[in-house]
């Protein structure tokens, strides 16, 4: 047992006397030098949300990336050398690692702060690179070393160093937008825990078991070793389960995973309990903070254990995102405060009397400091309103603020101290510490002058832009949701005064920041803010600040019309696209725009139906504002859609019309020879093409001349409805042909680009971008409905779902999957690309029932429309 005068740096005995060599002090000194630089300007990032691009996101990461990495990758090389009774590694390699990390951090967070993706991705890749080289060192360091019974432990810190690189890689597919939107959430919901309780907790953990009894002054339990090394295979095999379930949007691997994470910090903390002994603690502020850090972590892994098994993934991101705040100061600050309160004089201090004064510096106010911290957490933690939660920041930034004055006051006195000793033996003084110094006094310079010139919505601005107005005043609502902000594009005349409503209807938080403009708040679900963005007279864009939204494709396009030296969207072959060249599905469509009908017509008298079709090009509106040159099938895309019953006979006759250009016809729903019916006619020929329908279904014709993917791309495609016998009339019968939107001239190198890459500007029902979504389509409740869907492609099939709806009948590809008197109910109809079949349904009450292509990235791109079902 120890006596509190021992003072060891790790539990068991003594620190190894080389920790106290001059060489090592002083490197402690540079790297919590800079720790305290990262923590004030996470401090100064969290005062600054107002007015500081991503201010949230930068807090957080100067925190965790900054202070926490740098004080993990220190001390967890410190540990593992003393619990390994290892060989101490390189100092300059060691220096260079850290150098490494810290270089990463910055461009990392510099990367997101100016919105550089390259620089975000040199920045990842620097961290991870230094990062696996501190983990290669902590596996060499195993190889060959005298070993311990802590020697388990270092396996925490591997365990963390690998997850932090899993994290890196993360954070980066987030920060650029590389994961797409389907994607977000659950890599969002990955990085965010395998950075906090991989890379933050399994080191926290790991070191507790040597720490706790160390702070407290008692011997180490006999069963430590074993029980640390069967913590290690919970936390570490359930964050792992739990980080690919997140990743794969697999919930119950989730829950499994952290279940099994928080049954492993309950094993360990009911052995740090068993350890508490009745006698004064070495330190007891180091001790109540340790064990304050430890009853959050507890608290923030059940909690989002019960987030998890509560809450679709989608929804639980919200609430998950409440915790971060809690872990960050519950369990990362105070453990940080706790472990440095009692750490840092033993590293810096040249003797016992310098060690207890430093001590004593380190522990002043601690009771209060204590108290106020975690009333602050508290505050965090609970629902209450918005202002309750600003009051528990203040108190928990002031108790970190406290201790980092204390910290700074103890870094510089030691500071003097090694340059005194330094001076003392005629030695240089020391580079890293003026340089380290020198740096974090940059940093702090960067940060405030940028800060400075962020907030642009004072009079400078509007000052600027004065007198080029036409003295209009215009005020648009703005809504943010689905990754995308409504209108993406808004036109005005030169000289506009412009107000933005911005409201947030997503369960996600959001902002809106104009380019060099003002920013909204962070908005939760259902909060407003009035943007004044003052006089436009060029254009500008807008985005959502949140890491990885802009690149998502959360942006807003403000355009000045008729401003032809700014106004440069413009693209061949259509008339008003965005800049990004995506369709505007919230603007309206052009006056005197009619939708498509989608209604089936009846099965025309007779069994021969003949019909003529010209091939010829025709410019239609494709989404709203957006007119595009189309190939066409009597000059609509798709074609006329031919309806028929079993046994029917079909004489089309294909002219074409098309001055430049041969075209074909296929007919699915028929049996022959391609050679002749199907072969390309020439401008102004003929062809008649007879077939006998011999099958039921829904089927698909198109163009059948070569580049085929061209052709059909650009429009030349239609439906065949052929009735199975016996099909019962219903109420209402529509016909939706779905299939990808490629803007641009037709043929031309960036369509056909678009088009091999599968990459459309948006997918339609029936030709045209959410049509039906503005012109929707009516029905009464209590109908019944039959929906024939046919997936054109060219290259895409889909997923067609009824929001609110069950199907009771599925007919696919020429039977039935599902019928009425059956017990089952479907919910989406899939069709691989030529495929086609209906389903039907009745509406049950009055509502809008929206209709989609179940893949979301089709759905929110276009594939969109509406039921609307009145009494």
């Amino acid at each position: 047992m120890h006596s509190k005068s021992d003072d060891p740096a790790v539990g068991g005995g003594r620190p190894p006397s080389r920790f106290k060599a001059s060489g090592l002090r002083s490197r402690h000194l540079a790297a919590h030098a800079l720790i305290a630089a990262w923590a004030v300007l996470a401090l100064l990032a969290a005062s600054a949300q107002q007015t500081l691009p991503v201010a949230r996101w930068l807090a957080i990461h100067l925190f965790l990336l900054g202070a926490a990495t740098t004080a993990i990758v220190v001390w967890s090389e410190h540990f593992a050398v003393a619990m390994l009774h290892a060989t101490l590694p390189d100092r300059r390699w060691s220096n260079a690692r850290l150098a490494g990390v810290n270089i990463g951090v910055v461009g990392v967070l510099t990367g997101v702060w100016a919105d550089h993706p390259v620089l975000t991705g040199a920045g990842c890749a620097l961290l991870v690179t230094a990062i696996g080289a501190h983990l290669v060192v902590l596996v060499r360091m195993g190889r060959g070393a005298l070993g311990g019974r802590l020697a388990p432990i270092a396996d925490y810190y591997r365990a963390a160093a690998a997850a932090l690189i899993i994290g890196a890689v993360l954070g980066w597919l987030l920060a650029t937008g590389k994961a797409g939107p389907q994607h977000y959430s659950g890599l969002k919901l990955a990085h965010a825990h395998v950075t906090l309780l991989g890379w933050i907790g399994l080191p926290v953990l790991g070191t507790l078991f040597m720490l706790w009894p160390t702070v407290l002054g008692v011997r180490m339990a006999e069963r430590t070793t074993r029980l640390a090394r069967r913590v290690l295979v919970l936390t570490g095999g359930g964050l792992l389960t739990a980080v690919a379930g997140l990743a794969a949007d697999w919930r119950p691997a989730a829950v499994l995973g952290i279940a099994g994470y928080a049954v492993g910090v309950a094993v360990a903390v009911q052995l740090f309990a068993r350890t508490v002994r009745r006698r004064p603690a070495i330190s007891a502020a180091a001790a109540w903070m340790l064990a304050a850090a430890a009853a959050w972590l507890c608290v923030g892994v059940v909690a989002d254990l019960v987030v998890l098994a509560a809450r679709p993934l989608a929804e639980a991101q919200d609430d998950i995102g409440s915790l971060v705040p809690v872990l960050l100061v519950g369990l990362v600050a105070q453990v940080l405060i706790g472990a440095l309160t009692y750490l840092l004089p033993i590293v810096l201090a040249g003797g016992p009397k310098e060690r207890a004064a430093l001590r004593a510096v380190l522990e002043r106010w601690w009771k209060p400091r204590l108290a106020v911290l975690n009333l602050g957490v508290a505050l965090l933690a609970l629902p209450l309103p918005d202002r309750v939660a600003t009051a528990g920041v203040l108190l928990a930034g002031a108790a970190g603020a406290a201790f980092l004055a204390l910290a700074v006051r103890v870094l510089l006195r030691s500071g003097r101290g090694l340059l005194h000793d330094a001076d003392q033996a005629g030695a240089a003084r020391r580079p890293v510490l003026w340089g380290t110094a020198a740096g974090a006094v940059l940093i702090v310079l960067a940060v405030l002058v940028a800060n400075s010139g962020g907030d642009t919505d004072g009079p400078a601005v509007a000052a600027g832009t004065a007198g080029a107005g036409t003295g209009t005043t215009r005020t648009v609502a703005v809504t943010l949701a689905d990754m995308r902000v409504r209108p993406a594009r808004i036109e005005v005349a030169a000289g506009t005064d412009l107000r933005l409503k911005v409201t947030n209807t997503n369960a996600q938080r959001h902002d809106l920041k104009v380019e060099d403009g003002p920013a909204t708040p962070m908005l939760g679900k259902g909060h407003t803010h009035v943007l004044d963005v003052g006089q436009v007279t060029k254009n500008r864009e807008a985005w959502c600040t949140l890491p990885g939204h802009r690149a998502a494709g959360m942006t807003l396009d403000i355009v000045v019309k008729d401003d032809t030296a700014t106004d440069s969207t413009g693209h061949e072959g259509h008339t008003s696209a965005a800049a990004s060249g995506a369709p505007d599905l919230s603007a309206d469509f052009s006056s005197g725009w009619r939708p498509r009908t989608a209604d089936l017509a009846p099965v025309a008298g007779g069994t021969v139906h003949k019909a003529e079709l010209h091939a010829a090009r025709a410019t239609v509106e494709v989404a709203p504002g957006v007119k595009q040159q189309m190939w066409t099938f009597g000059g609509t895309a798709p074609g006329p859609t031919l309806h028929g019953k079993v046994g029917d006979v079909f004489e089309i006759t294909l002219v074409n019309d098309d001055p430049s250009m041969g075209h074909g016809i296929d007919f699915h729903a028929g049996s022959l020879a391609p050679d002749e019916p199907m072969r390309t006619i020439q401008p102004g020929e003929r062809l008649v093409y007879r077939f006998r329908a011999e099958k039921a279904g829904a089927w698909l014709y198109h163009c059948s001349t070569a580049p085929m993917l061209q052709h059909m791309g650009n429009g030349m495609y239609g439906a065949v409805i052929i009735d199975p016998p016996g099909l019962k009339k219903v109420d209402h019968e529509y016909v939706l042909v779905s299939s990808e939107l490629y803007l641009g001239t037709p043929g031309s190198t960036a369509q056909v680009t678009k088009m091999r890459q599968d990459t459309p500007d948006a997918w339609v029902f029936n030709g045209i971008a959410n049509q039906y979504t503005q012109r929707p389509l009516t029905v009464k409740a209590g109908d019944r409905a039959r929906f024939w869907v046919v997936a054109a492609g060219p290259s895409d099939g889909i997923a067609f779902h009824i929001v609110g709806t069950v199907f009771d009948t599925v007919y696919k590809e020429g039977a039935y999957l599902l019928e009425p008197d059956q017990a089952g109910g479907s919910q989406a109809l899939d069709l691989a690309t030529a495929q086609g079949g209906f389903v039907e349904t009745t509406f049950p009450e009055a509502g809008h029932y929206a209709f989609v292509d179940h893949d979301m990235r089709h759905a929110e791109a276009g594939a969109h429309g509406m039921v609307e079902v009145s009494d």
